[in-house]
């Protein structure tokens, strides 16, 4: 793929903003995935907006704000041409790493989008997400907070990640939601329950995360525990590590067999499928981000918004989630999984 051959646009909910049909997921260039290279990390950005991808998602939670800086440069030398994603909700225990903390009130809500705004340097969030939800904290009053920010100019457009269909609708009622971000892969298919049809209904756009299954589905690891760094937050999930890996590496023969066939990887034809959810489900956009700090992967994963299933196909693909072993997290309380 050439610098010229760009990927398609959409917008992102019936409200939200034009981006390339593919976003880019920054967290594991500075955190969760082991080492990194750098230089290689910043060149992938670059690469990424050349072929088209405008989309970049990041977290105040991601190495406790080091990923919002690490992406600031390249966020500020582009700033017309990129649609910025981050995240507020989420931090992680000092003494204890595993241990997520969740709020979504007023206060801290104010605070976080000041972090923010400063880390990346930018005066304004073009998506700003819920990252998680505090069932303690009525979602209307967050929401309402959160169109505050949108009013005084801090943020453009407001997102969700991990609610569930009704949380959706309560939300969107206070003020419109351009997107939701939930994990949506071959291997997680839970949102279809309830989120789905809501956002379908109310014209709100799907952003996947995880879309390649923490690159499980690309078949480029089969055993987290025993393959990956010991810093590697794929080492504690369930579905990545022992008997569980084992079965679910077994689940990708028909990835295989598609990828073969299309001449294509096996990423390719995972990312196809997710694409194609948009069509599927009727829905007003469906941009997924798959993370990587590689230009090879970013180029290599652009190419899969080119590749369309057939019904067939699709259809071969669509006993694979039923059968997956083990959950999506060790933890699953702070997903939108046991509220449905």
């Amino acid at each position: 793929m050439t610098s010229m051959e760009k990927i398609a646009k959409v917008r992102l909910g019936t409200n939200g903003p034009e981006v390339g049909v593919q976003g880019l997921g920054c967290m594991g260039m500075s955190f969760a995935y082991g080492p990194t290279d750098a230089d290689e990390a910043r060149a992938t950005l670059e690469r990424a907006l050349e072929l088209g991808v405008t989309l970049y998602d990041t977290a105040d939670v991601y190495g406790t704000g080091d990923n919002e800086k690490f992406i600031s440069p390249f966020i500020t030398k582009h700033r017309d041409e990129v649609v910025l994603a981050t995240k507020f909700s989420l931090s992680l225990d000092p003494a204890d790493p595993t241990r997520r903390i969740i709020r979504n009130d007023r206060a801290y809500l104010r605070e976080c989008i000041d972090n923010s705004l400063r880390r990346l340097g930018v005066d304004v969030i073009d998506l700003y997400y819920m990252h998680r939800r505090d069932v303690t904290v009525p979602i209307e009053e967050t929401v309402g907070a959160m169109a505050e920010l949108v009013a005084e100019g801090k943020v453009k457009h407001l997102g969700l990640s991990e609610v569930t269909g009704s949380e959706l609708r309560a939300a969107h009622a206070v003020h419109p939601i351009a997107a939701v971000q939930s994990e949506w892969s071959l291997f997680s298919r839970d949102i279809e329950k309830g989120v789905v049809p809501a956002a379908a209904e109310l014209g709100v756009g799907l952003v996947p995360y995880s879309p390649l299954g923490r690159g499980f589905l690309t078949g480029a690891f089969v055993s987290a525990d025993k393959e990956l760094s010991a810093n590697d937050l794929r080492r504690q999930q369930p579905r990545f590590t022992g008997d569980n890996a084992a079965a679910n590496a077994a689940l990708l023969e028909p990835v295989r067999t598609l990828a073969q066939s299309h001449g294509a990887t096996l990423g390719q034809v995972a990312l196809a499928w997710v694409q194609q959810r948009a069509q599927v489900h009727g829905l007003a956009g469906v941009v997924p981000i798959p993370g990587t700090r590689r230009r090879s992967r970013v180029e290599e994963n652009a190419q899969a918004t080119r590749l369309v299933l057939t019904e067939s196909e699709l259809q071969l693909l669509e006993p694979i989630a039923a059968q997956v072993a083990g959950d999506r997290y060790a933890d699953m309380t702070f997903t939108s999984a046991g509220r449905e």
